[in-house]
């Protein structure tokens, strides 16, 4: 394959995958769901909905901060109701961080805002090329990029 797709596909992802672009991106899906839920608490209740309940350090890990970050803002969403703090059952000293009903909710809206979002960014698309599109993209990061090839 031509070493000109790798490139552009390399720099259609440095636009993606920019701070400023995933900070207004966030701003956009989190806009009106309370004081707690904003670019900067979006990850961690992200995050949490993809791992399931799990340490700070590890959340931190997944969503590419440090603990002390992860920590700070989740005593933000905790406050909110957003997510509480278990003892982990493995080990009674340590603390695993879970989304609440209201937390799990927050996450879907956000979601629905967020595929809402993609479709119209694709509603000028032929339906057939946006489904294709999905698929490809689907696999390249599951299969190509991120996966094992």
């Amino acid at each position: 394959m031509p070493n000109d797709v790798g490139n552009e596909i390399a720099d259609a992802l440095g636009v993606l995958l920019r701070r400023s672009a995933r900070a207004q991106l966030y701003e956009r899906l989190t806009e009106g769901l309370g004081e707690a839920v904003d670019d900067v608490t979006y990850p961690v209740l992200s995050g949490l909905a993809r791992t399931g309940p799990c340490s700070a350090a590890d959340l931190a890990d997944e969503i590419g901060l440090d603990r002390s970050g992860v920590t700070r803002r989740a005593t933000r969403l905790e406050a909110a109701g957003l997510l509480r703090r278990d003892a982990d059952p493995a080990d009674r000293r340590a603390t695993l961080l879970t989304l609440t009903d209201a937390g799990q909710q927050v996450v879907e809206a956000t979601r629905q805002r967020l595929a809402a979002h993609i479709e119209a960014s694709l509603a000028s698309w032929p339906a057939d090329e946006a489904r294709a599109f999905a698929r490809a993209l689907h696999r390249f990061v599951t299969g190509g990029l991120l996966g094992t090839g």
